[in-house]
C-alpha cells in the first residue's frame, strides 16, 4: 500500500531529526569527552621499613660526677654519680673567662686591650703561693694583652692571672663575683655557684649536666675553644706556658679545662670530635672528683668510645627507592620515588618514624614532585623529597571517547 502525504512527511521528519540529534550530540560529546579534565589519581602508600638504631652501651665512673653530651643536641646523652653540686675546681675558670669576655670581648683573631699588672696583681700571686695554688710569675709593671692574660688562665691554670683578669674586668673580685652570678643566671646554669675567679675553694660547685652545658658554651666561643684547643704558647714577659690538659689531641680531644682541688679530687671538662659515617659530632661533657688525672682520662677514653658507638648512621631512603604506586584508569603507572639517598646519624635511644606524603596526581612529568617522606628523629622532623619515577600522560582521544564514564 503505497504511503501516504502525511506518513512521508513524518518519516522524513523523523529522519531530520534523528540526523540532527546525533549531530549535536556529536558536536557536544566530542569536545566534552576529549577536553574533560581528567580525574585525580591518588596513590597506594607502601609499608614503610623504619630503620632501628642500636641501643647505646655507655660506661660512667663510679665516683664523683659525670656526664656527656653531644654539642648539637639538649641536654646530656648519660650521667652518673651525684647530682649535687661539688667542687669543680679550676674548671672555674672557663667561667671566670666567658664572663670576662661578655665584658670585654674579643674577635677571635684579636689582642685586645693591653692589661698593666701592679702590686695587687703580686699580692694575689703570694696569696696563692701560700694556698699552694697553681701560679704563674707576675712583677709590677709586667704588661699584657687580654688575650695573653687568659692564656695564661687558660693553659697552665694559674690561679693568680684568674683573680688578675676579674679584677682587672670588673674593678674587684667581689664584683666579678656578682656578674658571674648574673651571667649563671642568663644562662641556665642555676645549680653552678661562683665565689671567687680561680678555684681554689671548694665553695665553687656545680654539678655534672651544668658543666656539659659549660662545655657547650666553653665551644661555641671562638676565643675560648681556640684557646684550650693549642698545647703551648709564647707568652711575653713570662716564657712557653703549656696546656694542663694532658688528653688534648687524643681520641679527637680538643679541650676544655683540667681542675684538681687536693689530692684525690681530679677534674676534666672535655670536648672531642668523633666522625660517624660522613658527619663529624662534637661530644661534650665532665667527670668531677676522680681520684686523679691518669684515672679520669682513662675513664673519659672510653667514654667517649661508647658514646661513639652509641651513635650510628641509617639509611632512611635510597635514590629510587618506591614509597607510593600510581595506577590509572588507563593503564599509565608511576611510583613515588626518593629523589636521592638519605643517610642521617641518630643517637640509639632515639626514636625513628617516617611517614609517607603522596600528592594526588592527573599528569605528570618523570622528575616532577610527588610528595615527601617526613621522618622525625627524636625531637628533630625533616622531610625528603618524593618524585614521580615514570611520566603520566594524557589518555588519548580513543580511550576518552570510549570511557565516558570515567571522565563524567
Amino acid at each position: 500500500m503505497p504511503l501516504t502525504q502525511r506518513q512521508i512527511f513524518r518519516r522524513r521528519r523523523i529522519v531530520v531529526f534523528s540526523v540532527a540529534g546525533v549531530v549535536l550530540a556529536t558536536a557536544f560529546y566530542l569536545p566534552l569527552t576529549l577536553l574533560a579534565p581528567l580525574d585525580e589519581v591518588s596513590a597506594q602508600v607502601l609499608a614503610v621499613e623504619t630503620p632501628v638504631a642500636a641501643e647505646p652501651e655507655l660506661t660512667l665512673p663510679s665516683y664523683g660526677a659525670s656526664a656527656i653530651g653531644a654539642l648539637d643536641r639538649p641536654g646530656v646523652l648519660a650521667q652518673a654519680g651525684s647530682t649535687d653540686p661539688i667542687p669543680i675546681a679550676s674548671i672555674t675558670k672557663i667561667i671566670t673567662a666567658l664572663v670576662v669576655l661578655d665584658a670585654k670581648p674579643l674577635e677571635v683573631d684579636e689582642a685586645g686591650p693591653t692589661i698593666t699588672f701592679g702590686q695587687t696583681d703580686v699580692d694575689f700571686y703570694n696569696a696563692q703561693v701560700a694556698q699552694y695554688g697553681s701560679v704563674s710569675p707576675v712583677y709590677d709593671g709586667l704588661q699584657l694583652s687580654q688575650r695573653d692574660a687568659m692564656t695564661v688562665v687558660l693553659l697552665p691554670s694559674a690561679n693568680n692571672y684568674a683573680q688578675s683578669l676579674a679584677n682587672w674586668a670588673f674593678g674587684s673580685e667581689d664584683a666579678f663575683v656578682a656578674a658571674a652570678a648574673v651571667w649563671l643566671q642568663e644562662q641556665g646554669l642555676e645549680n653552678t655557684t661562683l665565689t671567687e675567679p680561680s678555684g681554689i675553694q671548694d665553695t665553687n660547685r656545680s654539678t655534672a649536666a651544668d658543666l656539659t652545658e659549660l662545655a657547650r658554651l666553653a665551644i661555641g666561643n671562638p676565643v675560648i675553644a681556640d684557646i684550650v684547643s693549642t698545647s703551648s704558647a709564647e707568652i711575653p714577659g713570662i716564657g712557653a706556658v703549656s696546656n694542663s690538659n694532658a688528653l688534648l689531641g687524643i681520641d679527637g680531644v680538643d679541650g676544655i679545662k683540667t681542675g684538681t682541688l687536693v689530692v684525690g679530687w681530679s677534674c676534666l671538662l672535655f670536648s672531642a670530635d668523633v666522625t660517624v659515617g660522613d658527619e663529624v659530632i662534637t661530644l661534650v661533657g665532665a667527670v668531677v672528683g676522680g681520684p686523679d688525672h691518669p684515672t679520669i682520662n682513662a675513664a673519659i677514653r672510653e667514654l667517649i668510645a661508647d658514646a661513639t658507638a652509641g651513635f650510628s648512621e641509617v639509611e632512611v631512603a635510597t635514590d629510587g627507592e618506591e614509597f607510593a604506586d600510581y595506577d590509572t584508569p588507563w593503564g599509565d603507572e608511576s611510583a613515588a620515588v626518593a629523589a636521592s639517598t638519605v643517610k642521617m646519624v641518630v643517637w640509639g635511644e632515639d626514636e625513628i618514624s617516617v611517614t609517607v606524603e603522596a600528592v594526588p596526581v592527573r599528569l605528570a612529568e618523570s622528575g616532577e614532585n610527588a610528595g615527601a617522606l617526613h621522618v622525625q628523629i627524636g625531637s628533630d622532623t625533616f622531610e625528603i623529597p618524593l618524585v614521580f619515577s615514570e611520566e603520566i600522560d594524557d589518555p588519548g582521544a580513543w580511550w576518552r571517547l570510549t570511557n565516558p564514564q570515567s571522565l563524567f
